[in-house]
């Protein structure tokens, strides 16, 4: 394993992945994850049960190559959900529920799919309220329940949908496999455009976001996430602790 910070990163190919994924909770680190990883225990807590932790990040990519073990390969969240529906479509023992966006974003992120891949791997979607409480939780587990889905892509923004996932993936045992992919839904929705694939190599995704919305994004990009250069710094100088493990 890789450690960045307290979250251990899985060394993996985007190749592996897709190959080897078939259970378990796949969660995608990136700076603002890390960030947050600090401070809010249920997060930390969910990432904790999270079996595929694979970097999001190409700046925590670059980062890792100060440290002992690097991270072998960015494996963007929205890019391996693209490959795996195109891999898997054809597979009847796949069936996929998506769940997140804005009313409707999610019913149009299926049509999308199945419409491209002329397939319907993609068995059921839903758009639930901004601010989810246990009652809508339980009427969504009937929905995904209904579908016959066996793996949910969630796209509820971090740390949202981790925490949902674990908290109520015990009302859906049938699912085998969760993915916690944040704006993927959007992008098969095509409601937001990802950046050109030259400002995702050099790093630069985050500041194509901004860019888009900088009202929304400032204070995350600009204040809260640079406490990861601090924590990091820390941790190359030896003297970084996780907070939520007891000190010795």
């Amino acid at each position: 394993m890789i450690s960045i910070l307290n979250v251990r990163i899985t060394p993996t190919t985007g190749l592996e992945l897709l190959s080897n994924i078939k259970k378990g909770i796949l969660v995608t680190p990136n700076v603002d994850h890390l960030v947050k990883l600090q401070k809010n225990r249920a997060f930390y807590n969910a990432y904790q049960e999270a079996t595929h932790v694979v970097c999001d990040s190409r700046i925590l990519y670059f980062l890792s190559k100060l440290t002992r073990n690097p991270i072998p390969e960015t494996i963007s969240g929205s890019g391996f959900f693209h490959k795996y529906c195109e891999l898997y479509k054809d597979d009847c023992g796949k069936r996929i529920f998506i769940l997140g966006g804005k009313a409707g974003v999610a019913q149009k992120a299926m049509d999308n799919i199945n419409r491209r891949l002329n397939s319907h791997i993609v068995v059921g979607a839903h758009s639930p309220s901004f601010h989810i409480d246990e009652k809508e939780s339980q009427e969504i587990a009937v929905i995904i329940n209904r579908s016959g889905a066996n793996i949910v892509m969630v796209g509820l923004g971090a740390p949202k949908q981790e925490i949902w996932i674990t908290r109520y993936k015990h009302l859906m045992p049938e699912v085998k496999l969760w993915m916690a992919l944040g704006a993927t839904v959007d992008f098969e929705a095509e409601t937001q455009k990802r950046a050109p694939r030259s400002w995702q190599r050099c790093g630069l995704e985050w500041f194509y976001r901004f860019i888009r919305e900088p009202r929304r994004l400032f204070r995350r990009y600009f204040v809260e996430d640079m406490k990861f250069f601090w924590y990091f710094g820390k941790q190359l100088l030896g003297i970084y602790k996780n907070p939520f493990e007891p000190q010795t």
